[in-house]
């Protein structure tokens, strides 16, 4: 079967099954074997950064001699993105080859195509015998089809506001949820995380005896400057003592020092579980060659053209913030697709404080919002702007208004961010980075 084909023929046959809960994915580890407990590895979980932090997490630990397994989720361009082993995806005649293994369980149990993903993922990554799998949690974390993984350090990166109507409506709701990951004994390691959603995971680690690593208390994170070239920060483990400055992560952003730092602290967490040394010069190295695309990606240079998947509030305010730092005075041009299940006045407003120029469209997913939708909110925020259904032909009319010096900002989703990647040779030629 050929990809695209295989690929539609599960999103039709299983994407309706959809439902929270775990009796399902516990039923199939137990028909395929559990493979879920021949692995062992980080969990993380989280609002915004989780991606990044696994990939980090991938990062140091290939650095250091580990094999490696790491389950991602959403794709950006192919699916087989959500499964790589020792940095590179799987092929497509492998993933296939394990879905035909398991269809027919996966029939008889109607499993999503989530958890379909989730359970080929633990049986291919079981089958290499991966030393360390990285697993990134798909929804929530409580009744996530991830949820069967034989965790050996937790992370939880940040807690804001998204996916309202299946986890909660308040940020204590949404901590609830996301806190479920944890397991007894295990320990954690949480991002820069507000009061309110602090409390609901602390009570939760007390309840199940987890030592818990929070930002700025038992792991520090200072001095933090963002350029061209990545994202530069020190960093400070006082309960093992360890002091490492002027670390550079090569992922853009303010947050990606937080994230590069609770990858960094789960790295040692891990390391000193395992009774195994670590490298200084390797650390260095491996933040320095994190694989992790459409997150403040820069895909051109004249002009400069940056790729983020922000797709809620606090991504966009993350993206905002960013901008004025690196570019301090400077107006952007934005090309935005957004879904409309998200907050888009919200992230078109908070565009809106440093563009010169929108040009609105709207991606392929079956959640996009309608540039019909969209408009209004632009045209009230009194910035020039342009509507151009199609995203690549957006990114072309842009790009011809540009001079070398501007620079241009893709976002709204990762769906859009992967509509302009499939592109970016016929935009930019060779000369793309």
């Amino acid at each position: 079967m050929e990809y695209e084909k295989l690929l539609e023929y599960i999103y039709q046959r299983y994407s309706g099954n959809v439902k929270l809960g775990l009796e399902r994915i516990f039923q199939l580890m137990e028909m395929m074997d559990f493979p879920n407990r021949k692995l062992e590895g980080y969990h993380v979980g989280g609002t915004n950064g989780k991606g990044s932090t696994c990939a980090t997490l991938e990062a140091l630990s290939l650095a250091h001699g580990f094999t490696t397994g790491f389950n991602s989720s959403p794709h950006l361009v192919e699916y087989m993105e959500r499964f790589r082993v020792n940095g590179n995806n799987l092929s497509f005649d492998e993933i296939y080859k394990t879905y035909q293994k398991w269809e027919k369980i996966y029939d008889e149990t109607e499993a999503s195509f989530f958890e379909i993903t989730t359970s080929m993922a633990f049986d291919m990554f079981a089958e290499r015998k991966v030393d360390v799998a990285i697993i990134e949690v798909g929804l929530g974390g409580r009744l996530d089809a991830t949820q069967p993984f034989n965790t050996t350090v937790s992370a939880i990166t940040s807690i804001a506001f998204d996916h309202l109507k299946s986890l909660g409506s308040t940020i204590p709701e949404i901590a609830y949820e996301k806190a479920g990951i944890l397991k007894e004994g295990v320990p954690l390691v949480t991002g820069d995380i507000q009061e309110s959603a602090m409390e609901v995971i602390s009570n939760r680690a007390k309840l199940l005896k987890v030592k818990h690593y929070k930002y700025n208390k038992d792991y520090l994170v200072t001095n933090i400057h963002i350029d061209e070239n990545g994202t530069h920060f020190d960093y400070e483990l006082p309960e093992y003592n360890i002091k490492l400055k002027d670390l550079t992560i090569n992922l853009l952003g303010r947050h990606q020092a937080i994230n590069g730092a609770v990858a960094v602290t789960c790295f040692f967490l891990y390391m000193n579980i395992k009774k195994m040394k670590w490298q200084e010069h390797t650390l260095r190295e491996a933040l320095c060659n994190v694989n992790w695309q459409g997150r403040m990606q820069i895909i051109n240079k004249k002009p400069l053209v940056i790729l983020d998947g922000a797709h809620n509030a606090e991504g966009l305010t993350y993206l905002i913030s960013n901008m004025k730092e690196m570019f301090p005075g400077k107006r952007f041009k934005f090309l935005t697709a957004i879904l409309r299940d998200k907050p888009y006045a919200f992230m078109i407003n908070s565009m809106a404080e440093v563009a010169e120029e929108f040009v609105i469209s709207q991606s392929h997913s079956q959640r996009a919002a309608q540039t019909e939708d969209l408009e209004p909110v632009v045209k009230k925020t009194g910035i020039p702007y342009r509507i151009v259904k199609e995203l690549p032909e957006g990114a072309k009319i842009i790009l011809e208004s540009c001079n070398e010096d501007d620079i241009v900002i893709v976002c709204g989703s990762l769906y859009t961010v992967a509509e302009i990647l499939k592109v970016r040779l016929s935009l930019f030629g060779e000369n793309t980075i």
